[in-house]
């Protein structure tokens, strides 16, 4: 019921986008560690997959062998569908047996795609053609142009209703979270949440406490002298 892409950049930031025609999608399919990697779980999602599974990677088992440590012990493993992107090397998945048509993945050095309960094949297709295509740009805008690319080949068979994007760089939390859990157009709304978010709130959480620097920037016209620079920047990178 849903298709989904995991990415990584050359900064070590992933990245995952993820939509569906199913109630908060963002909530539980979408799983990140700092450092360690990305995870999706799918189909009839297995919630324990996530925090597991990230778990798995972070011991340094590969790919493969998470999602074989994964699926051994669970009968629904057939109804399940799954895919991990480690910090470095390729990613993995396994679409179950059980899984509704469309169902299967693509694997790629760097993204890999999964989807079921899709229009067809051509949905994986284009979110990956879509993604190398805007190779260059920053990770968060290609990882909604291959989301985009997705529906606009079909998407979800049985309609549209929540989307999400999640880029986790080098903190503990994510840098970037947004969720549309329930809209007619739940990746436009994507796109314009992301949007908003860099007119302030990008810029903003640059300035806030982190792992390399505690106390973070305090003062208050440090702080939108940072939010205007990065607007300025952005406009001439245009």
């Amino acid at each position: 019921m849903t298709w989904s892409i995991l990415a990584r950049d050359g900064q070590g930031r992933f990245g995952v986008a993820i939509a569906s025609r199913f109630f908060a999608v963002g909530a539980l399919c979408v799983h990140t560690r700092r450092g360690v990697g990305a995870l999706s779980t799918q189909a009839l999602m297995n919630p324990l997959y996530g925090p597991r599974g990230i778990a798995l990677l972070a011991e340094g088992l590969a790919p493969q062998e998470v999602i074989e440590r994964l699926t051994a012990d669970d009968s629904g493993r057939e109804q399940r569908q799954v895919h991990v992107l480690p910090a470095h090397g390729r990613p993995a998945a396994r679409t179950g047996s059980a899984c509704i048509d469309w169902c299967g993945h693509c694997i790629d050095d760097d993204f890999s795609v999964a989807g079921n309960m899709l229009a067809g094949p051509q949905v994986i297709e284009a979110t990956a053609q879509a993604f190398l295509a805007t190779r260059g740009q920053d990770l968060a805008e290609r990882l909604l142009a291959a989301l985009a690319a997705g529906e606009a080949a079909g998407g979800d068979k049985r309609g549209k209703q929540a989307a999400a994007l999640r880029i986790h760089g080098d903190e503990d939390w994510p840098e970037l979270d947004l969720r549309v859990d329930d809209h007619a157009e739940p990746v436009q709304e994507l796109q314009g949440l992301y949007r908003k978010s860099l007119e302030r709130y990008q810029p903003f959480m640059a300035c806030l406490a982190g792992r390399h620097d505690p106390v973070g920037l305090t003062d208050r016209g440090e702080i939108e002298a940072r939010i205007e620079q990065f607007t300025r920047e952005r406009a001439e990178r245009r």
